[in-house]
């Protein structure tokens, strides 16, 4: 019981929240039951076609595919590769993380499980058609010429100034959630 409550603790603190904001401020407090309801059921029709997806990812593409392709010394076609999977990815930005613990699982790079982070935050193919459409072409341009070189740099200084210790842990994370323990 002290285990569920330790690893629940932040839902618990949120419930408790909405239930004094209630007490002191119904309609804020009805809204906000609301909120969570719909984001909770919007995560319901998003996450299992995720998980669907990550299994077979998992099982169909070899390790040694995606080392060669996305790994260390990858090199450009790793950058490329990792842009467009995260530009073409659908979803909210929730769902990438499991999708970057099974590519760290099947040896991404760590630089390269950044960008592919940073692609699907910013780089949506139809956000960009979007921008296009209500913006204008002049600035739909000139963001993606800072995004995605910004994306690069940072993932590049991410993997640097990251100790290979930190990094390593981090991988032992998704390994550990990939594995169920």
């Amino acid at each position: 019981m002290v285990n569920m409550i330790k690893r629940y603790r932040g839902f618990l603190i949120v419930f408790a929240c909405i239930g004094l904001l209630s007490i002191f401020n119904r309609d804020i407090g009805i809204k906000a039951i609301s909120i969570s309801a719909r984001s909770f059921v919007e995560m319901l029709f998003i996450i299992p076609p995720v998980f669907v997806l990550l299994g077979l990812l998992d099982v169909w593409v070899p390790r040694e595919s995606m080392v060669k392709y996305m790994g260390e010394g990858s090199g450009l076609k790793g950058v490329l590769l990792s842009l467009f999977i995260g530009s073409a990815a659908a979803g909210p930005l929730y769902a990438a993380f499991p999708v970057s613990a099974v590519f760290m699982k099947k040896g991404v790079s760590f630089s390269n499980v950044m960008i592919f982070i940073g692609a699907w935050s910013t780089t949506k193919i139809p956000m960009v058609f979007f921008e296009f459409e209500s913006l204008g072409a002049p600035f739909a341009l000139t963001r993606l010429l800072v995004d995605i070189p910004g994306i690069i740099i940072i993932a590049l200084l991410l993997a640097k100034l990251g100790s290979r210790e930190e990094i390593r842990e981090i991988y032992e994370n998704a390994e550990k959630m990939g594995s169920g323990s």
